[in-house]
């Protein structure tokens, strides 16, 4: 199998929106309740500032997955700190392309003069917390009941990395 991780342009929103979209209708690792359209996903793409970029992962010539470093807070004191969130396609989870888009998400924030990454992981995201330490990341809090999807309350777990 043949792996490009690259940086998202304006053609690849079907594919980001049909990952994203997939996660938001049977997963909690995602905290909206309602399907985006591409009006939604079109925006977001093109609205990122320079230092939050967005990466896909090809597998074999498809997007699979993708990664974004985004705002976590917009007053300027928070300005070198990113929100990091990655998704995997269903069908190709366990292939490491999780690990791959991490790695080089964290590369982009170091390119970009960012100081720490943020993650808010579900705490019953076993995956996806194995993949945030894997990569590097470490616990750094865990929120109680701070979310509510398919009728129960959810913990999350702050996981962080440090690039300097």
């Amino acid at each position: 199998m043949s792996t490009i991780i690259r940086k998202a342009t304006l053609e690849d929103v079907d594919a980001i929106l049909r990952i994203f979209n997939h996660a938001i209708e049977t997963s909690t690792a995602n905290f909206h309740k309602e399907a985006k359209n591409n009006d939604y996903m079109w925006h977001w793409l093109a609205s990122r500032l320079p230092h939050h970029p967005v990466l896909v992962a090809e597998l074999d010539g498809d997007v699979m997955g993708w990664a974004s470093l985004g705002v976590y807070d917009p007053r300027s004191a928070f300005n070198t700190t990113a929100e990091f969130s990655v998704y995997v396609d269903e069908a190709a989870q366990g292939k490491g392309l999780g690990l791959q888009l991490t790695l080089a998400a964290i590369e982009a924030g170091r390119e970009a003069g960012l100081h720490t990454l943020i993650a808010r992981v579900t705490a019953d995201n076993d995956a996806s917390i194995r993949l945030h330490e894997k990569a590097g990341f470490i616990q750094a809090g865990h929120m109680k009941e701070v979310g509510q999807k398919f009728d129960r309350w959810l913990d999350v777990c702050v996981m962080q990395f440090m690039l300097v």
